[in-house]
């Protein structure tokens, strides 16, 4: 008689994993784990690229904000592939239970972040470290959830054919990278474009879950308790539910959200393939404001000080031929075409969308003078590196430089030394560069970085300043913080030394020295 309280004898597998009891063949099942291995890793690398991107729309400073979520969810992979080694005994409820918390966690962070952004006005002030704390949270939440999968997806690719831990590892490596591969192009590709952030994440969500559901509920329904399989679809329902609610209402949110960013006189909202752009104001007696993946890029109320700051100094001497890197709102062509003598305006612009709008725009198109319909400005859609890499030597008199902040990340290349000296070959004798360096007052390593850049492509450099309200351009005389809410920093250069700027005002003084020159491969920004 056998009794069934004596020990297995050695080398004998546990019960929970005895083959296990699937509706199918061993060859359908294993490629129905493998299927679902497949979905499984799509989904997750989408919900790492969303995270990644908005955290670079949102907080900025791309290098730093990938660099956290990346190195928090791989470490968190790592913790969450420790911790599933508890749930091997009950692999397929496990698995199923993590697939429903993933896809609620992912399919949810962008909206949740994005709320944030909205509602609490910035990613600065009081509420600086919230969001970011946020944005680590999900980071870690997805990380653990979808490091959890991998040993319980080995577990049940081994209940359903017995093999050599080698071969079951690239079977279900080679079927996760692949699924990597496809979500990795999904995302730039199709979601965002389609679908934008939000209802991409969440229909990515509701993959995962279907996925995740029917792998478990389907294929491993028999190893599964009557009250494990209520509970996995109870759950499982209520995720669908969750995600298509807010799919639903994803319109009123984001019109909601971008009512508590922008106010209620918004304009022109649309997202072009590089950014966002909203345009508000323009009526009732309130400036007309153009907002750049949520950050104010325009003021209506003051713009012309920064552009006549940017432009006038640049333009003492000849400008018979005026290239504008940047500058698609036709703000900077508006001020060049001010002046008398001016033959031709190149404007190289990488957004066609902010080109359209400047010059279809009524209100827009109002405030740039309708600098578009001049026959003598010329639009190119270029990256303006890339561009100048093949423009003319000593083709231009003049080149204004009105990019985004030197602090950004994605345009720390337009402030490098290999860019300087590229806009330098691009001068004639005697031409003139201008360039917007940034806050002198709040961020003055950066603003000096700039000019220490500039000279170090063999720049002759003048530093000035612009702060306060007004209609007249007027420089300032020291680098102190700024007392008005404006703050402009420029440099003027030149190939060959120039007098100061005597009609601009006067350089800035002290000049810091000792700052090393910003490259594209050692970026200081």
């Amino acid at each position: 008689m056998i009794d069934p309280h004596a020990p297995a004898p050695p080398g004998t597998p546990p019960p929970w994993r005895a083959p296990a009891r699937i509706p199918v063949r061993q060859a359908t099942g294993r490629f129905l784990v493998l299927a679902g291995v497949f979905v499984c890793a799509a989904c997750g690398l989408v919900y790492e690229l969303e995270l990644l991107a908005l955290a670079a729309y949102l907080i900025g400073d791309s290098v730093t904000q990938a660099s956290v979520v990346l190195s928090v969810m791989v470490f968190a992979m790592g913790i969450g592939s420790l911790a599933a080694k508890r749930l091997r005994r009950h692999a397929a409820a496990g698995f199923g239970a993590v697939e429903a918390a993933l896809a609620l966690v992912g399919g949810c962070s962008a909206m949740a972040l994005y709320a944030v952004f909205a509602w609490t006005g910035d990613w600065g002030g009081p509420w600086a470290d919230g969001p970011r704390w946020l944005m680590v949270l999900f980071s870690l939440a997805v990380g653990l959830l979808i490091g959890a999968e991998i040993p319980l997806l080995m577990e049940l690719i081994q209940r359903v054919r017995r093999q050599d831990a080698g071969g079951a590892v690239a079977d279900l490596f080679a079927a996760d990278y692949v699924g990597a591969l496809v979500g990795g192009l999904a995302f730039p590709f199709l979601l965002l474009p389609l679908l934008g952030q939000l209802t991409g994440a969440l229909l990515t969500g509701a993959l995962n879950v279907v996925a995740g559901g029917c792998l478990v509920l389907g294929l491993f329904r028999r190893d599964l308790t009557a009250r494990a399989r209520r509970l996995l679809l109870t759950a499982n329902v209520a995720v669908l539910a969750v995600l298509a609610c807010a799919a639903v209402l994803v319109d009123d949110f984001e019109r909601a959200a971008r009512t508590a960013v922008y106010g209620r006189d918004v304009r022109v909202a649309l997202q072009t393939d590089v950014q966002e752009i909203v345009l508000t104001g323009g009526t009732g007696g309130r400036p007309l404001d153009l907002f750049i993946d949520g950050r104010l890029r325009v003021s209506g109320r003051d713009e012309r000080r920064y552009h006549e700051a940017l432009v006038h100094p640049a333009m003492d001497g000849a400008h018979a031929r005026v290239l504008i890197l940047g500058g698609g709102d036709g703000l900077a062509a508006r001020e060049v075409l001010r002046h008398r003598g001016v033959h031709r305006v190149d404007i190289v612009e990488l957004d066609p969308g902010v080109v359209e709008l400047a010059d279809r725009n009524p209100a827009l198109a109002g405030l740039n003078g309708h600098a578009y319909d001049d026959p003598r400005v010329r639009v190119t859609t270029a990256d303006a590196f890339r561009w100048l890499r093949d423009a003319p030597a000593g083709a231009y008199d003049v080149v204004i430089a009105d990019l985004p902040d030197p602090g950004i990340t994605a345009s720390a290349k337009l402030y490098s030394q290999e860019f300087y000296g590229l806009a330098r070959r691009a001068l004639a004798a005697g031409g003139r560069l201008s360039v917007h360096a940034g806050p002198v007052g709040s961020r003055p390593r950066v603003f000096w970085t700039v000019e220490t850049t500039m000279r170090a492509a063999g720049l002759h450099t003048v530093p000035h300043r612009v702060c306060g309200h007004g209609s007249a351009f007027t420089a300032g005389r020291a680098p102190g913080p700024a007392r008005t809410p404006h703050d402009w920093g420029f440099v003027l250069a030149a190939p060959h030394a120039r007098p100061a700027l005597d009609a601009a005002g006067h350089a800035l003084a002290p000049r810091r020295t000792g700052l090393p020159a910003s490259t594209l491969a050692h970026p200081r920004y």
